[in-house]
């Protein structure tokens, strides 16, 4: 009897101790599921302060330079505001226009208001100026003589043939005292405008990629920024004389920001502007071109 009570005491106690060992497996399974749920925890809480921060997309079509250059400079500034400016570059004067006016970019830069007040009327399209940023001036610079006091009676000067290219590089002649156009030419001057020359200076027409071509051939030349740069001119140490901010020509042929018309206080399209416009991208621009890319001042 001793025994069998002896016996039946072991068993409780074994029976006791497997009962423990699964409570114990229990805790433990339960300490994994708390860590589970704590870690599934922090991953919704991180996705969720992912999506609160997500950056607000502003796609714009540019030509490649300087546009797209000068925007890649404000992307970086634009990353610290909480938007992610998409570039892509256009090489045709047409596209960036369709793009924005199917809604598919934001906005674009490329081009002046003249060629945008062309194209919207010929193309019935809608864009509107958002800001103007920079301008590329149209300078004066040396061929056979290296100084507009030494020019003389019957001096050539080459200029652009194509009515808006020419109308600025006579409004330049006409601002540094060569000629005097009729009072009203304006941007729309042509050889035929110039009321007084003086000197009989003879204005040779070309190309204007042709232009800069000529400079062994002629007195002086006239040439818009781009081509200068590719001549090897620099704007700002080579050119006798050059477009001022506060020009007519300046002010009229400003690069600007296009949008579709109702966008043009957007939020984001604001932030663009504003940044472009700002102090560090002014300094970029005066920095990196040389002269050949002036920021436009209101």
């Amino acid at each position: 009897m001793k025994k069998k009570l002896l016996s039946l005491l072991v068993a409780g106690v074994l029976v006791t101790g497997v009962l423990t060992g699964c409570g114990g497996g229990t805790g433990e399974a339960t300490k994994e599921e708390t860590t589970t749920a704590a870690a599934s925890e922090d991953t919704d809480t991180q996705a969720s302060q992912d999506e609160d921060t997500e950056q607000e997309v502003i796609k714009i079509a540019a030509s490649p330079t300087p546009h797209a250059e000068i925007l890649a400079k404000a992307k970086e500034i634009l990353a610290g505001q909480g938007y992610d400016l998409q570039v892509t570059e256009f090489e045709d004067y047409v596209q960036p226009n369709e793009v924005v006016e199917s809604g598919e970019y934001d906005a674009n830069y490329f081009q002046h208001i003249p060629y945008l007040d062309s194209f919207n009327e010929e193309k019935g399209t809608h864009i509107v100026n958002a800001g103007g940023i920079h301008y590329e001036p149209f300078g004066i610079y040396p061929g056979t003589k290296n100084s507009l006091d030494d020019i003389a009676d019957g001096d050539t000067i080459a200029v652009p043939n194509d009515t808006t290219n020419e109308a600025r590089a006579l409004l330049l002649l006409q601002d540094n005292g060569i000629i005097t156009l009729k009072e009203g030419a304006g941007l729309a001057a042509t050889v035929n405008d110039i009321a007084e020359n003086p000197r009989n200076i003879k204005i040779i027409e070309l190309e204007a990629a042709q232009v800069a071509r000529v400079v062994e051939e002629n007195a002086f030349v006239v040439l818009n920024g781009n081509y200068a740069l590719e001549a090897g001119f620099s704007v700002a140490k080579d050119a006798l004389a050059y477009e001022k901010s506060d020009s007519e020509a300046a002010k009229t042929y400003v690069n600007i920001i296009g949008v579709k018309e109702g966008n043009e206080n957007n939020a984001a399209i604001k932030a663009l502007v504003d940044v472009l416009k700002s102090e560090e991208i002014k300094t970029y621009i005066n920095d990196t071109y040389d002269g050949a890319v002036i920021p436009f001042e209101e």
